[in-house]
Order: C-alpha cells, then sequence, then structure tokens
C-alpha cells in the first residue's frame, strides 16, 4: 500500500470540504478550489479527515493512489494557510515594477515584458542586495507555473549567474575562456 497515499488528510475547522459526486470542492478563508476525483480513486469524509482510497489493486490505481492525497492534500493546505515561492533577479541594470495587475521587468531585452498575474496570485517585489520577487496564491500548481513562467523570461546563465532563479535553485557556475 502506498506510504503516501494511505495517510489520514486533517481538515481544519475554517475548511469545509464538500463531496458532490465526482468533485470535491475545499473552501477556505484564501478561496475555493474544486477538483474532479479521478476515477480510480475515492474520497471519503471521516469527520474532520479525508481518506483517499483506491478502488483495485492495479498498477495505474497504485501510483494514482499517492498522487491523488497530495493533491487533495495541497488543496486543503492553499485554501487555510496559501503557498508561497521566491524568486531572485541577479544582474546589472536588471529591474522590476509593479503594476496594478502584473508586473513589468527589464531584464536586458531590448523592450520591456509586461506579464500578467493569473487570478488568485498576488506579487510583492522586495530590493535589498537582490531583487526579490515573492509570490503567493492558494493553488499550488497555479503558482507553480507562474514562477516557472517569470523565470524562463530569463533563466540563470552558468557564467556570470545573471537571470531570474529560484531563492532555492543553486547555480553550478562554469569557469569562462582562460587567455592565452
Amino acid at each position: 500500500m502506498s506510504r503516501i497515499g494511505k495517510l489520514p488528510i486533517n481538515v481544519p475547522s475554517e475548511a469545509k470540504v464538500t463531496i458532490d459526486g465526482p468533485v470535491l470542492t475545499v473552501q477556505g478563508p484564501k478561496g475555493v478550489l474544486s477538483r474532479e476525483i479521478h476515477p480510480l480513486a475515492s474520497v471519503e469524509k471521516d469527520g474532520e479527515h479525508l481518506l483517499v482510497r483506491r478502488t483495485d489493486d492495479s498498477r495505474q490505481s497504485r501510483s494514482i493512489h499517492g498522487l491523488f492525497r497530495t493533491l487533495v492534500n495541497n488543496m486543503v493546505v492553499g485554501v487555510t494557510r496559501g503557498f508561497t515561492r521566491e524568486l531572485l533577479v541577479m544582474g546589472v541594470g536588471y529591474r522590476i515594477e509593479e503594476k496594478e495587475n502584473g508586473l513589468v521587468f527589464y531584464v536586458g531585452h531590448s523592450h520591456p515584458i509586461e506579464f500578467p498575474l493569473p487570478e488568485g496570485i498576488i506579487a510583492r517585489v522586495e530590493r535589498q542586495k537582490e531583487i526579490r520577487i515573492i509570490l503567493e496564491g492558494y493553488d499550488k500548481e497555479l503558482l507553480g507555473l507562474t514562477a516557472s513562467r517569470i523565470r524562463s523570461l530569463r533563466p540563470p546563465e552558468p557564467y556570470k549567474g545573471k537571470g531570474i532563479r529560484y531563492a532555492d535553485e543553486q547555480i553550478v557556475r562554469k569557469a569562462g575562456k582562460t587567455a592565452a
């Protein structure tokens, strides 16, 4: 049996979970998330816990079991506490401006790049030694997708370390050419 899949999901008192046929909806102070229940999994509400079970013992059902439990747990945690993701912008002359519904990037291209933020994602820009972008949201999938799209505007390069990278990402630096 899946070690992750068999763990119960604790539902805090501020979260409300409804199972309406094949649709699971989680509502909390941060927002509302819904997901279609996979046909090879079932979700049962047991008081203040949710249990994810698999319908049979096939290979695909076993692989879906732990994944679907993690997805449901991320929904519950997202609508109650939320998630954050930090990005660092490294480079001389790189700057970011906040607009009412997005960000404007000046990261070495010939033009500024306007990046609209999706619904439910909030961005803050902090300027310290480096520029730090803090993304907050209640949908972990959308938050990760937004962070990866921002990173793809100017990925980090290995020679000088310039670019946009995740705060917990380590860039392996390469040696440049040696002079003759």
